[in-house]
């Protein structure tokens, strides 16, 4: 897990460096000087904003020693770029849950997806269907591009032993999106090494998607509109959360659920004027 959290450091002084606006919150981060222990085990939270044109709403890289590494951006509401969910845990069994998602920016129905991989259609949803078909597609074609689902398929075989869990809660449901990775193997360095590069990949989309200036929304409307999504997203983020954590940390799960996802009632100021 040390590698885990060298590689995650490395990768968040890279996303520090590429986004000069990117400020360090002193009041919202744990230093190991903090002494804040997670079930036992020391703890670590480095948390970070750039609001304005930057738009990064929050960033959080927390690392459990011998337990977790995990880094959790949240954009602003200027573009559309996903969000970044990035998480390795280490179980008491020797085995570890991988959790890999580019998150959407707006409402697709996912969770709504039968077996065939069909979406209801008008007489289900009436006009509605067409924004969510919408919304899939902008997704598809500037995030999920056949690159990236490559990247991920070729990610889950590198694993050895991987199974996919499937399992979804009901926030999850609302939350994950439709290239969501979630993978529980056993802990060899193999493994270790495979989650390691995928994590540094998926930051690295996400931080090429951070800089285009192609993802922007155009002032007004739009940038309210995501404003209002992304509030009750990252609420539903936080409950999507929080039985994992309380699953892998017992009566400290809730507390490093909340640090880690950030100040959930704070104003984002999004404008660049």
């Amino acid at each position: 897990i040390a590698s885990l959290d060298s590689s995650q450091a490395a990768t968040l002084n890279k996303i520090a460096s590429s986004i000069p606006d990117l400020e360090s919150k002193p009041g919202l981060s744990w230093d190991i000087s903090a002494g804040i222990a997670i079930n036992g085990n020391p703890a670590v939270l480095d948390g970070r904003d750039a609001p304005g044109p930057a738009n990064v709403a929050w960033c959080g890289a927390v690392s459990v020693a011998n337990k977790m590494s995990s880094l959790t951006i949240f954009n602003g509401p200027l573009t559309d770029v996903p969000h970044l969910l990035s998480r390795c845990i280490v179980n008491d069994d020797n085995t570890m849950s991988f959790a890999l998602d580019f998150r959407p920016r707006a409402y697709g129905a996912y969770e709504m997806k039968d077996a065939a991989g069909n979406y209801p259609g008008p007489d289900v949803l009436g006009r509605d269907a067409f924004t969510y078909s919408g919304n899939r597609k902008d997704y598809e074609s500037k995030f999920a591009t056949p690159e990236v689902e490559a990247f991920l398929q070729s990610t889950l075989a590198s694993f050895e032993g991987g199974v996919v869990n499937t399992e979804l809660n009901e926030f999850e449901q609302l939350t994950n999106g439709p290239l969501c990775l979630k993978v529980n193997m056993p802990l060899t360095d193999g493994n270790v090494a495979a989650v390691t590069a995928a994590r540094e990949k998926a930051a690295d989309y996400w931080l090429t998607w951070a800089l285009e200036d192609t993802h922007a929304h155009r002032p007004g409307a739009p940038i309210n509109s995501q404003y209002v999504y992304d509030t009750k997203y990252r609420q539903n983020a936080y409950a999507a959360l929080l039985p994992y954590y309380s699953a892998a940390f017992g009566a400290d799960g809730a507390s490093l659920c909340a640090a880690e996802s950030g100040p959930l009632d704070e104003a984002y100021v999004g404008g660049g004027s």
